[in-house]
């Protein structure tokens, strides 16, 4: 991951009869607890693998493109991404602590991700079944040509 921080974009989010201020950030450093508890917060982590620490920070390490909103001080959301910056930039994690949801925030730091990304660059995501009616409202086409190969399995 890069080593710089810059601020993005500043956004007012309305939260129970009050406004609060979300900072996006490219780059920013966070720390592996924060990450785990944004997971914990969006309902990503069921689908992450939660009981290996060292996956997490391996996740963290690798990532290129890593955009977060903040409030204040606190990790809300995340789009963590592994890119070429030119063709394929994958979003392997998009999250939004429940709280803070409904807001747009979501779209937002895919915004920056795109903004962030040169032409004719793609971006993909696996989502998470919850997840399937979100993208194609926000403008991504379901792609049938994407496979998996698990962990546990072998190339035959």
């Amino acid at each position: 991951m890069a080593s710089f921080l810059r601020f993005i974009s500043i956004q007012n989010c309305q939260k129970q009869e009050s406004f609060v201020q979300i900072i996006y950030k490219l780059n920013a450093p966070l720390s592996t607890e924060q990450f785990v508890e944004l997971l914990e917060k969006s309902g990503l982590a069921q689908r992450r693998p939660m009981e290996s620490i060292e996956s997490i920070e391996g996740m963290l390490a690798n990532s290129n493109l890593v955009l977060s909103a903040w409030h204040d001080d606190k990790l809300i959301g995340i789009a963590r991404c592994i890119t070429d910056f030119h063709y394929a930039c994958y979003l392997s994690d998009l999250a939004v602590d429940e709280y803070y949801q409904q807001h747009g925030i979501g779209k937002q730091l895919q915004r920056q991700v795109k903004n962030q990304l040169k032409a004719p660059c793609k971006l993909i995501v696996i989502a998470a079944p919850a997840a399937n009616d979100y993208y194609p409202k926000i403008g991504f086409q379901k792609s049938e040509s994407c496979w998996v190969l698990e962990a546990e399995a072998e190339i035959q």
